[in-house]
């Protein structure tokens, strides 16, 4: 049991169920809501389960160990989550949770883009064929048939 705390796959598995939860929890919630204050009051709720999870975990760094350079791609990832976020919300808005959902989760297709060519990373064939699977789902499920 212990090596399934330590295996990517079970944490990366729970972050798809708990953000399969956030578009169906969010969707319900922002119906009498504005979008954008919605995702103000989302952020003050990770806010303080995140404060409460550094707290319980003894996780807390001072902010003066983190290098300048963590410090600009951290503040560039919290403003792309950001944006991320506000987006999302006013697509579930406007739409349905089971196409907004996959839309959202080309993602996916565009982290191993990403990653290719400004990480160096590289997929195998097959890897690619898959990221174009997803991508081919994501488009399938968002048009009207």
């Amino acid at each position: 049991m212990k090596s399934l705390f330590f295996s990517w796959q079970v944490w990366a598995l729970l972050s798809a169920v708990f953000a399969a939860l956030t578009a169906i929890f969010a969707k319900v919630g922002i119906e009498s809501v504005q979008s954008d204050y919605a995702t103000f009051v989302r952020t003050i709720v990770i806010l303080c389960a995140i404060t409460a999870m550094l707290f319980l975990t003894n996780g807390w760094q001072s902010p003066s160990t983190i290098p300048a350079r963590s410090w600009i791609f951290l503040v560039l990832s919290g403003l792309a989550t950001g944006a991320s976020w506000l987006c999302y919300f006013r697509a579930l808005k406007i739409g349905n949770a089971a196409q907004v959902a996959p839309v959202d989760k080309l993602s996916v297709v565009l982290v191993a883009v990403f990653a290719a060519v400004f990480l160096g990373e590289r997929l195998s064939v097959a890897h690619w064929f898959a990221v174009g699977m997803i991508a081919a789902g994501a488009v399938l499920l968002a048009i009207k048939i």
